[in-house]
This record gives structure tokens, sequence and C-alpha cells, in this order.
């Protein structure tokens, strides 16, 4: 099970630890769904594979868990004022920080080191899906092919969206939106 087909129903659950989840203080939220659900991760998990056990605890848990989580996200919520994050809004302002430090570095130093990551990892994307295609992968190395096909994805996925940004924002928007109290009724 992983984060992406469960990120919907985190959302609208827990709003607060779902946007964190989405940006710099994606450990924080992890492990506030995680202590729901009693996980505790082994010490050389990373982040990604940490999401991905949340998310198949998630997919099985009892209307119990999901009120756990919505009891989380409250105790989240004033967790991140004490630190000075006020509300969805200013925790989801930090992704946006992230993304223009990053550029303004670019911007600043005319670095071309971005640049051929991202036509390394291109490269090596369409290398290997095109493989896929015109080959057979060895039984025996299944398991490591598939595993550094994915982390090249992921890798791809993320320097793209520091290129071409992305649409968690619009969607931030869009829930939020949807979920707001109509004016004057």
């Amino acid at each position: 099970m992983s984060w992406a087909s469960v990120k919907n129903v985190v959302a609208s659950l827990a709003p607060t630890i779902a946007t964190c989840v989405g940006g710099p203080l994606a450990g924080m939220g992890v492990t506030a769904l995680e202590k729901v659900f009693g996980i505790t991760p082994g010490s050389d998990a990373s982040t990604d594979d940490r999401q991905d056990v949340v998310a198949a605890a998630i997919s099985g848990a009892t209307p119990e868990q999901l009120a756990n989580v919505r009891k989380a996200d409250q105790d989240f919520q004033v967790q991140m004022a004490s630190l000075g994050y006020k509300d969805v809004e200013s925790i989801a302002a930090l992704r946006v920080q992230d993304v223009q430090s990053a550029r303004s570095m670019l911007t600043a130093t005319r670095s071309w080191v971005p640049a051929a990551l991202t036509g390394f990892l291109t490269t090596a994307v369409t290398v290997l899906v095109g493989m896929l295609f015109f080959s057979t992968v060895p039984e025996a190395n299944k398991e490591a092919f598939f595993t550094s096909l994915g982390s090249i994805i992921t890798a791809w996925l993320v320097s793209v969206h520091f290129w071409f940004g992305d649409t968690l924002a619009s969607n931030d928007k869009t829930r939020m939106i949807a979920q707001a109290q109509p004016v004057g009724v």
C-alpha cells in the first residue's frame, strides 16, 4: 500500500498532518500517524518507507482508529501552533518557501548541476522503462530492478517538480474551499 493511495483519506481526516507530510515537516506528520497505530519505525527506515507502513495501517484501520487519527490531528494542530504555525496555510507556506529558496539558489549561483541531474534522471527513467518493453528482467534481479526503478522515478519526479512545480498547492486550495462554510448564509 502506498501513501498516494491513502493521502486523500488522511487529508479529509487529518488536514494538518496531511499538509506536513507533503512538505519539509514530513517526519513530524508521519510520526504523529505512527503513534496512532502504535508503529515503531526501524532505525534505518526512510520517511517514504515509514509513509508506506502508515498507509498500510490506514487502509486496514478500524472506525475507532480513524477517529483517533482525527483526534491526533487536533493534538498536532496544538503542537504546531506552539511551534509558531497557526494554521494549515502557514504550514503549507513552508513548501512554497522551500521551492522558492531552491530556485533562488539556482538563480544566484547559475549552477549547471540541477539541470545535469534532471537530464541524467530523465535518461535513466527512459532507459529503464524502455528495458521493460524490450527485455525480460531475470527473476533473481526483479526485486532489485523494481526497487531501483521506483527510487529513480521518485528522484526524477522531485527534479521535475523543481523545474515545473506541482499542483499540490492548487489541490490544497480546492480542498479548503470545498470544506469552507458559505459566506453570508
